[in-house]
């Protein structure tokens, strides 16, 4: 946390979408992004940065999220169907270029209901990208190593044209979070 603080972000989450981007550029200039679960706030401030003042920063979360320059900030519970229309009030009517979800459920330290309320968010996200991701768009979305991985995997390669596992380096070697990045999804 002392280098994101160091260099201006709000979380260490900051340098895995760093590092994601370097790799698969998926933060181009006037892009349209949707964060889902941003707080405290970390991914969406690199998206701002990365899209310049062409392109469009939606956050959106229960907690409270500090202003971000660049980033429109919705509070709310992007599940309900108030703050996903919202949400597409936001984005003007068009589609996002890219949805990004580092969503994680409370956690109660029982690991089998933890990864059964992550996998749910995962696919409440899925079914987000599926109304409002453009056909060329992508998906990252944070996911745990467990029992539901291969479940939440085989649901989105169903969904979406091409599924890759992704482990950045700046995540912690112990954790079972993983990241997979979906693009095009495909056509209902």
């Amino acid at each position: 946390m002392r280098k994101a603080r160091s260099e201006g972000y709000r979380s260490r989450a900051a340098f895995k979408l760093i590092e994601i981007d370097a790799r698969e550029r998926l933060l181009v200039p006037g892009a349209k992004v949707v964060d889902l679960g941003a707080a405290p706030g970390g991914w969406a401030q690199v998206a701002a940065r990365k899209i310049g003042a062409r392109g469009k920063v939606i956050a959106v979360d229960l907690l409270d999220i500090v202003p971000i320059s660049g980033v429109m900030i919705l509070r709310g519970d992007f599940r309900q169907e108030g703050v996903r229309a919202q949400l597409a009030a936001a984005l003007g009517g068009q589609k996002a270029d890219l949805v990004l979800s580092d969503l994680s459920p409370n956690i109660s330290g029982i690991a089998s209901a933890d990864q059964a309320r992550a996998a749910e968010l995962v696919r409440t996200a899925i079914d987000f990208c599926r109304a409002q991701l453009q056909p060329a768009g992508a998906f990252l979305v944070k996911v745990f190593q467990g029992e539901e991985f291969a479940a939440v995997l085989k649901e989105m390669k169903g969904v979406f044209r091409e599924v890759r596992t992704l482990k950045p380096a700046a995540s912690r070697d112990e954790s079972r979070e993983t990241y997979l990045l979906a693009r095009g999804p495909k056509t209902l």
